[in-house]
């Protein structure tokens, strides 16, 4: 049984006229470990196999596709796509889901050994045709964890724009969906809004020999999972206006536009599914302005499951007016710490386009003031990165941008500039 549990943080106090509260809410799930049954579950794999993937790339995704089969636990259902400009389901033959067990596996495995690579790319069609696999088992097995892994070296070519955003959003609600680029030649905005609609994770992979080792830990962890489908549930008084939700640990993914009303001051934000983990949401939200010591509730948040209505755990974000200096002016350090990582993204992207659109002084500054807030906020795998695209002088500070770049370094730093670090030391509430 997974337990959760919810902690806000925040600076409830207001100066007189504010009206804008902000709180960190810390969801954590936890719970003993597993000794019934496994959570029901069911995957699908999605391997590029257009002709981009020849020259040795095929062979490395056949063994990583290979190493995920071999990890499933017995008893998940599974199949196995081969994408190229259309969606084939090269196992089971008879299309749709079956479960692992010794059989199938090895069924599987022999399968992809056959997958071969020409055509071209449409991955629109491919997570249409994984969202048809799980819509036919989540209507016999409703609580399953659904889970994909699409793996891509290239560009969404061979797919008009229309026909694509169709099929995502055809795609969104049905699965959870971790992307993977191997190589240079595919685009990390294209393969991260895939993975931002199904709420999955996007990463480099910059050798194909690296890749059976990354499919092997994907799979794990989502064998790993025990609870499908939980949304935040905001409350907000009818005098307030929420702002924003956002994901902002352990990566950057705003939540807002994906709210579903469940009555006029409540929406439920999806959260995909859960396992023995902790992620933490920024919340804000404007409320009209109260008198010195006049206190409300901002918002109510809950941890839901929507099909059953459960209430798994909850928080209060609350404002109070204060004329104390001390109180209203302290900013909470959580608070202020993801607010930078969100700045920090921003100036990568920010710079990282500017640099491929030739505006070197745009991309010099927003780069440079990124490695800043890197270091302050102890986020090591960024500073290391943003050192292969600019160099700091260490007694100045100031940024210089590399003329030459290894294009995997700029893909590394452009994938994982949403990716946070924790604080250093956990403030108080």
């Amino acid at each position: 049984m997974t337990d959760f549990t919810i902690r806000v943080d925040q600076n409830k106090y207001l100066p007189a006229g504010s009206q804008e509260v902000h709180g960190i809410v810390t969801v954590e799930a936890s719970g003993p470990v597993q000794t019934g049954p496994a959570a029901e579950a069911a995957e699908v794999i999605i391997i590029d196999t257009s002709g981009s993937m020849s020259y040795g790339k095929i062979a490395d995704a056949r063994k990583a596709a290979q190493a995920a089969v071999d990890t499933l636990r017995d008893g998940v259902h599974f199949a196995v796509i081969s994408g190229d400009h259309q969606a084939e389901v090269i196992f089971p033959g008879g299309g749709g889901l079956v479960p692992a067990d010794a059989g199938s596996r090895r069924a599987a495995k022999d399968a992809i050994a056959r997958l071969r690579a020409e055509g071209g790319t449409a991955m629109g069609r491919w997570l249409r045709r994984a969202a048809d696999l799980f819509s036919a088992h989540q209507a016999v097995r409703p609580n399953a964890i659904r889970h994909a892994i699409l793996l891509t070296d290239g560009k969404n070519e061979h797919e008009p724009a229309p026909e694509f955003d169709a099929n995502l959003a055809y795609a969104a609600g049905k699965f959870v969906c971790d992307c993977r680029g191997v190589g240079t030649d595919w685009v990390v905005a294209e393969v991260r809004r895939i993975a931002s609609t199904l709420l999955g994770s996007v990463m480099d992979v910059r050798k194909p020999e690296e890749l059976e080792a990354d499919f092997r830990a994907m799979t794990e962890a989502a064998m790993g999972k025990t609870v499908a489908d939980i949304a935040l549930r905001v409350w907000v008084p009818r005098s307030a206006t929420l702002n924003f939700v956002k994901q902002v640990s352990p990566a950057l993914e705003d939540l807002t536009g994906r709210r579903a009303d469940v009555d006029a001051l409540t929406g439920d934000y999806p959260t995909g599914a859960w396992g023995g983990e902790t992620r933490e949401y920024h919340i804000s939200v404007s409320v009209p302005s109260g008198n010195v010591g006049q206190e409300m509730r901002a918002a109510l948040v809950k941890l839901v499951q929507p099909a059953t209505g459960e209430v798994l755990a909850g928080g209060n974000i609350l404002a109070q007016w204060s004329d104390d200096p001390a109180q209203s002016t302290r900013i909470n350090p959580r608070v202020a710490h993801y607010t930078g990582q969100q700045e920090l993204a921003s100036l990568i992207q920010e710079g990282l386009q500017a640099r491929n659109d030739g505006d070197v002084e745009t991309a010099t500054a927003r780069l440079g003031k990124a490695r800043g807030i890197a270091e302050r906020a102890g986020n090591d795998e960024t500073a290391k990165l943003l050192d292969k695209v600019i160099d700091v002088d260490p007694a100045t500070g100031t940024a210089r941008l590399k003329r030459v770049v290894d294009k995997a370094d700029e893909i590394a730093l452009d994938t994982r500039s949403v990716r946070t670090v924790r604080m250093r030391k956990d403030p108080e509430s």
